[in-house]
């Protein structure tokens, strides 16, 4: 072992202990983990990163991307109790767009799964990931894409377009493609008008290729006839998505500025209440709102299970490096794996070889 995978692993060791102090139970997770149960959970980007191979009697295996999602799977295999769990090893992802960057590095992680009050779960991680930074003078940022998944859900349009839109809220171009043609802002083609408007789509077609079969084409067709009838998003609403998108400021005042927002869009009501008391909760923790900046648009080229608060801390004078610390809530996921149980859950996790890049956090 190299004298710094030594000191990343001592580094791991330490944060991890300080994890186990503050209530954390330690558990492990297999390197190999089944990709066909899994992949779907991570999004395209960790989907187009995971090395993927095969086994004969286990199926598609990849090498593991990512803790949250098996020790999400673990816990909820064992019931949907509260608890905190803490992990360290190394993860995998392909990193083909800049080679210069670790395609296997380390992560040491906590995890809270708090029925009763999320929003001071959300405050406890955070806090203990800032406090334990702090030494590195970190810039950290928030974020809430619940937000977001609110306003859209408040939109007055149909439900097939705004399951597109929920689809799409982690791929922020193609989500302001969809919200520009739910407007009527888009153009549209030339060639879909023309197969929109036949009576017979299919009358000079060829023969049908590719994976998808005459009977899936067709129904595509009739979707978009659908959507084609259906009244454009008005310009209102688009503005309102729009002015939540362009909130960046510290927590306080971005508070104040999505409370104006949800007297004209009263579906993100809940949602900034929710941000209220996180703010309240990381006060009471000496964070003071003030001083933490807050970006509504945050995290959405993260981890698309991310579905509430969401962080991350970064080094402003090496913008070569990526985040040292990064988490967020992630109730959905715990729906999806608990087999008709359900927990509200938070977490994030700290890369210790940077943490040492940067001098050591002490």
């Amino acid at each position: 072992m190299s004298a710094t995978r030594a000191a990343a692993r001592g580094e791991a060791a330490r944060l991890m202990a300080r994890f186990e102090a503050a209530g954390a139970q330690p558990v492990e997770t297999t390197i190999l983990q089944p990709a066909e149960v899994l992949l779907d959970l991570y999004g395209e980007d960790i989907r187009a990163r995971a090395y993927v191979t095969s086994d004969t009697l286990r199926g598609e295996q990849m090498l593991r991307p990512d803790f949250t999602v098996p020790v999400v799977q673990m816990h909820m295999a064992e019931g949907a109790e509260p608890a905190r769990y803490t992990y360290s090893g190394e993860v995998f992802r392909r990193q083909e767009d800049d080679p210069e960057r670790a395609n296997e590095y380390l992560q040491v992680g906590f995890e809270v799964f708090e029925r009763d009050a999320p929003e001071a779960a959300d405050a406890e991680v955070f806090a203990l990931i800032h406090d334990t930074l702090a030494p590195l003078g970190l810039r950290a940022a928030t974020g809430d894409i619940g937000i977001l998944a609110a306003a859209v859900e408040g939109l007055r349009t149909t439900e097939r377009r705004k399951a597109a839109l929920r689809r799409h809220i982690w791929r922020p171009r193609r989500f302001r493609a969809l919200m520009d043609r739910f407007a009527g802002r888009a153009p549209v083609p030339e060639s879909r008008r023309a197969v929109l408007a036949a009576a017979d789509p299919f009358a000079d077609a060829g023969p049908v290729i590719g994976l998808r079969g005459r009977d899936e084409i067709a129904g595509r067709i009739e979707a978009l006839r659908a959507d084609a009838e259906t009244p454009p998003v008005s310009d209102g609403e688009l503005a309102l998505i729009d002015a939540i998108l362009a909130v960046r400021e510290t927590s306080d005042n971005a508070l104040e500025r999505l409370r104006d927002i949800a007297v004209d869009m009263a579906a993100i009501g809940p949602a900034v209440d929710r941000l209220a008391a996180r703010l309240d909760a990381l006060a009471a923790r000496g964070i003071a709102p003030e001083s933490l900046e807050f970006e509504a648009s945050y995290g959405r080229a993260q981890m698309e299970y991310y579905d509430g608060f969401v962080f991350g801390f970064t080094a402003e004078g090496r913008p070569d490096l990526p985040p040292v610390a990064s988490g967020g809530r992630y109730d959905a996921l715990t729906r999806r794996l608990g087999q008709g149980r359900e927990i509200p859950a938070v977490g994030g996790v700290i890369r210790p070889g940077l943490v040492l890049d940067l001098g050591g956090a002490g």
